[in-house]
């Protein structure tokens, strides 16, 4: 087996998912990017921080259960560092292993239940090189998230709910406005639902979650899905988060068999089996089982 077809993980649906790689420019940049990190962290190899920026640029070229090992290795020296557990918890998620992510988010929740909140610095920055996330952010979105996979709703909408309260610009307000609507959805609570929905408009200034902004204004009745609904022919990651919620919303509202159908077309592009849409549509097939 190449370097390039090694199995990272196996699916809810019982399928060997083959480690992504980036190609041409994007993956020489990266290489760059984890060559620094390795000396980074060879010249300081107890420094939680050298830990955290080896395992992170690990991930990125798809090395996944590497990239767990360095975290566990730098959990053990430094135990009650959220962020290490905030980023073993990602790619736990990313690797299907639920129940040890929520452990990892979990624990890492609690560590910083009392503490001021911290910008977490981008790894691959976006068009206007603006953070838009931080570590208390990201801890609820991706337990959040790990609970709404396992079809655990409520422990996922009162998360997003108070990452939605807690948000400090438009970008994770959309994104985990977006999570939350559909928990509400799922769970029946439909007025709670739209009043979600109530502070979404056209103008907010998103920056880099414009699918989840779009399905925002989709659920509002502002567009329609033939307007966000992507090409299956181009696997993108906007394109596969689009296509879960239109799934998503058709599955809440009665057509079952229009959701999966659009289930079965996302878990059909294998090139974005990272991201969370089609993370969340294999979830809903394996439920269905």
């Amino acid at each position: 087996m190449s370097a390039d077809s090694v199995f990272e993980a196996t699916s809810l649906l019982g399928e060997k998912l083959v480690r992504p790689t980036p190609t041409g420019e994007a993956r020489t940049k990266m290489e760059e990017l984890l060559s620094a990190a390795t000396r980074a962290y060879n010249s300081a190899p107890t420094n939680a921080d050298s830990i955290i920026w080896l395992g992170r640029r690990t991930a990125y070229l798809g090395r996944f259960n590497e990239a767990i090992d360095i975290y566990t290795r730098g959990i053990a020296l430094h135990p009650k560092d959220a962020r290490l557990l905030r980023h073993r918890g990602h790619r736990y998620l990313t690797t299907r292993q639920l129940d040890k992510a929520i452990a990892d988010f979990q624990k890492a929740y609690e560590l910083t239940r009392n503490k001021p909140d911290e910008i977490e610095p981008d790894g691959l920055p976006n068009a206007r090189n603006i953070p838009t996330s931080s570590l208390k952010s990201n801890i609820r979105y991706h337990l959040g998230l790990a609970h709404y996979l396992k079809g655990n709703f409520e422990k996922a909408a009162k998360l997003y709910a108070e990452d939605v309260a807690a948000a400090r610009n438009v970008d994770t307000h959309v994104a985990s406005a977006h999570w939350l609507y559909m928990s509400l959805r799922r769970l029946g609570k439909v007025r709670e639902a739209e009043a979600v929905l109530i502070p979404i408009s056209a103008k907010m200034d998103v920056i880099e979650n414009t699918a989840y902004h779009r399905l925002l204004l989709m659920y509002k009745g502002e567009l329609k899905p033939s307007d966000i609904l992507p090409d299956q022919e181009t696997p993108t990651l906007e394109n596969v988060t689009t296509a879960y919620g239109v799934a998503n919303w058709h599955l809440y509202n009665g057509r079952k068999d229009e959701a999966a159908k659009l289930f079965q077309q996302i878990t059909a592009v294998k090139s974005q089996w990272t991201s969370f849409g089609y993370l969340a549509a294999e979830a809903e097939l394996a439920r269905q089982r």
